[in-house]
């Protein structure tokens, strides 16, 4: 970790790291709930105390484990043996772009040069069945950007995602993975792996040291590849892939999505050729990316990356009182398997903001809630 102190920047004691890591790796804890529990109670170590309670107003079938102390420093008694940290949201070495994404990862586990994080980002995708042309031009076009003064991200993955990394790897590239740090997936990127953290790039992950990847961990991996980059180039892809749900999660950030036209006859380009269709920005050269990227810099960090204060204009999160046994039950039935906003909800249930807010939490925790895109809310159902 070797980016210089920020004044006013946050900075973590050892005692608040531990609870910031059992908190996030209880059972039903996400990154908003993380959040609003925070806002909350004012601690992680507040909120872990009030968990049970809250879980049990929630409607949970069964108490969830919580992480002890033990198991938080056996986590990072990992990371330390694996050469990795862990770095929480507002603290230097977090990545600045995430912090201007939806819902960013309180805490990640980081590995290599943070120096990285400070150069402008740009990520590329594709597929991992790629062409050698596909690989060729993916290769290229990070050396390009690497010389452009460009960090370059991508996913580790086989095939594009492979060559993207080799490509930037004297300039500063960045890997988002999906399972642990110390589980590299492909097995044979774990070489690629550590050569990115020794030659300046960095390794990044939400996941718990030691977590094996699974199939629904990738797109969560996806999410990250789009939040760490100002832009996304999508070299090849299927017509259903995973490279195209990065670009969609991209979009949606406010991120600029650039695709690489291939021939209709190769079924790897229908989903590029299909981005192109929908208004994704055609790219035959860096020179097209910097084009583009080039207005959006600098662009100031957000001033209030904290997760000590209440959310804008949403009343009083902290010292609002448990809501009634009604109002809960109010707030219960208007919601439905069909997502709506929270500010949709607030002025239909006519129910205090910091109050309605106080049930989604107790929701979530029991596992009754899931979050989309946009703050939208909707209620999962024993069946569902």
């Amino acid at each position: 970790m070797n980016d210089a102190p920020q004044a006013g920047a946050l900075h973590l004691s050892d005692r608040q790291r531990l609870a910031w890591l059992r908190l996030i790796r209880t059972p039903n804890v996400g990154s908003a709930s993380f959040r609003e529990l925070i806002n909350r109670f004012g601690s992680a170590e507040a909120a872990i105390e009030m968990l049970p309670e809250l879980m049990r107003r929630g409607g949970a079938v069964r108490p969830v484990r919580i992480p002890s102390i033990a198991d938080a420093e056996a986590e990072l008694d990992q990371a330390r043996t694996c050469g990795a940290a862990f770095v929480a949201i507002g603290e230097p070495d977090y990545p600045p772009m995430l912090r201007r994404m939806d819902q960013p990862p309180p805490i990640l586990a980081v590995k290599g040069a943070t120096s990285v994080f400070r150069l402008p980002p740009v990520a590329i995708v594709g597929a991992r069945n790629a062409s050698l042309a596909g690989c060729k031009f993916a290769r290229q076009i990070a050396a390009d950007l690497g010389r452009g003064g460009y960090a370059v991200v991508s996913g580790l993955a086989r095939g594009i995602d492979t060559a993207a990394h080799q490509g930037a790897l004297h300039s500063g590239t960045i890997a988002a993975v999906a399972g642990g740090i110390d589980r590299p997936y492909p097995p044979e990127n774990a070489g690629l792996l550590g050569e990115i953290a020794a030659r300046g790039g960095a390794i990044v992950s939400e996941m718990p040291f030691g977590w094996e990847p699974r199939a629904q961990d990738f797109p969560r991996r996806n999410r990250l590849i789009a939040g760490l980059s100002l832009g996304l180039v999508v070299v090849e892809a299927a017509r259903r892939s995973g490279s195209l749900i990065s670009a969609r999660l991209a979009g949606e950030m406010g991120r600029i999505v650039f695709a690489v036209p291939g021939s209709p006859l190769d079924p790897r380009a229908e989903g590029t050729n299909g981005l192109l269709k929908d208004g994704a920005i055609l790219v035959t050269s860096a020179l097209d990316v910097f084009e583009h990227i080039a207005p959006l810099l600098p662009q100031p960090a957000p001033s209030t990356d904290r997760l000590n204060e209440p959310p804008d204009d949403q009343g009083d999160f902290a010292s609002a009182p448990a809501p009634a046994d009604r109002d809960r039950a109010a707030i219960i039935e208007a919601l439905g398997p069909t997502p709506v906003t929270v500010d949709e909800l607030i002025q239909h249930t006519g129910q205090h903001a910091a109050q309605v807010l106080m049930v989604l939490l107790e929701l979530d925790l029991a596992g009754r809630l899931e979050r989309h895109s946009g703050g939208a809310v909707s209620l999962l159902f024993p069946d569902s």
